[in-house]
């Protein structure tokens, strides 16, 4: 027999599958979290690919969707890349991360942030997560560095590992983006370079300036879950011209230029992205525009919707931003309610998902150093993720 809090639980889990249900176009019933939505040029660039034989690292398309994602964004290189993974490690070596650095990172993300820096033989170092951008927390970096980091004449180091603290990640969490201004500042106060993982954010604003343009170096992501996709596939975003060219030199096997002869000059990666998924990526580029637009419609509907749940909060986009909305996600009041939700949802076909595991409780990182994490952990315990894709933001009736 249920208690009432159970019977309490269910009803605001039945009252959050209706309000999902109720955002939808009429007759939807099931939905997955994220879905790609083809329609488009899709099929006329990838049969040119075939048709043509240029499906590798080399081609027009490459060139072409590298071309648009500087247009689109404003930064003044990007460098495709296999996939966002592959950005980020790319970003941290090129930024000087090395075999026993320390890297900040937010402990609230994909696990692929923590894992770029271990792939350059540094150390993750976690730092706690605003409430109301979900993303690095620049008040409680500032205070963290403060106890922990000694500025010397050529490095910044944790006084209590010996290691030198290399960079700091900001990661753009669901597509809002993170008090990036903010991050920056404390960044320059210590001498560290910032990269943003901009992989969710692609469409993502502050203050009219797009996210990914304001650290040293950022990552994007086109994996099938993202706004755009092309497949696999990322890309490195600077402003830095010296960057870029190492970067394009580092993602292709390091090899010089030559008509035929096989040279490397230093250890480099296979990390450029095959002409045959840019086209796919293009044709998602034309329609980035309705993809944002539905996006936000989306996320307008499920405000309304929620607005007669009181127990369920929306996470929205942070004051002065303007979010490509890539997941939405709500908060309940605590971890037994946010089972109940992910159960109930689930099972009615309505895809939902807990946020990630905190990064300092997965066995690989749990003895890394870190700063006090209450709001990640408050956060793990209530968000969930809803249905996202953009077709679902299409006209109702």
């Amino acid at each position: 027999m249920q208690s009432a809090v159970e019977k309490s639980r269910s009803a605001i889990s039945q009252a959050v599958v209706a309000a999902i249900r109720s955002a939808w176009p009429a007759g939807t019933e099931r939905a997955a979290l994220h879905e790609p939505w083809f329609g488009g040029n899709e099929w006329e660039y990838v049969k040119e690919c075939l048709d043509s034989g240029w499906v590798s690292s080399a081609g027009k398309y490459v060139d072409e969707f590298e071309r648009r994602l500087v247009e689109f964004t404003g930064a003044r290189h990007a460098i495709a890349t296999v996939n966002g993974t592959a950005a980020l490690h790319v970003c941290l070596q090129l930024a000087g991360a090395g075999r026993d650095d320390e890297v900040i990172v937010p402990a609230l993300t994909f696990v692929a942030t923590a894992n770029a820096v271990s792939y350059c033989g540094a150390v993750p170092h976690f730092v706690d997560s605003e409430r109301n951008t979900v993303g690095l927390d620049p008040r409680k970096l500032r205070e963290h560095l403060d106890a922990v980091a000694e500025c010397r004449a050529t490095a910044t180091v944790n006084r209590r590992t010996g290691r030198r603290i290399a960079a700091v990640v900001a990661m753009h969490t669901f597509g809002h983006p993170a008090d990036i201004v903010t991050l920056a500042e404390v960044c320059r106060e210590f001498g560290l370079p910032l990269i943003e993982d901009a992989a969710e954010s692609l469409g993502s604003y502050v203050a009219g300036r797009h996210t990914g343009t304001f650290g040293l170096l950022a990552a994007l992501s086109f994996n099938g879950n993202k706004v755009v996709t092309t497949g696999g596939g990322g890309a490195v975003l600077t402003n830095d011209d010296l960057l870029a060219r190492a970067a394009r030199h580092f993602t292709t096997t390091a090899r010089l230029p030559h008509q035929w002869s096989f040279v490397h000059d230093q250890i480099g990666y296979n990390y450029r992205l095959p002409n045959i998924n840019a086209a796919l990526g293009c044709a998602q580029l034309d329609r980035l525009p309705e993809f944002l637009e539905r996006k936000r419609s989306l996320a307008a509907r499920y405000k309304d919707a929620f607005a007669s749940v009181s127990e369920i909060e929306v996470i929205g986009e942070p004051p002065g931003t303007r979010s490509n909305y890539w997941l939405n996600n709500i908060l309940v009041a605590d971890a037994e309610q946010r089972d109940e939700v992910l159960r109930q949802t689930n099972e009615q076909g309505i895809m939902t998902r807990p946020v990630w595991t905190p990064m300092h409780r997965l066995p690989m990182y749990a003895a890394c150093p870190r700063g006090d994490l209450a709001t990640v952990e408050w956060l793990e315990q209530r968000l969930v993720s809803i249905p996202s894709s953009a077709f679902l933001g299409a006209a109702r009736g």
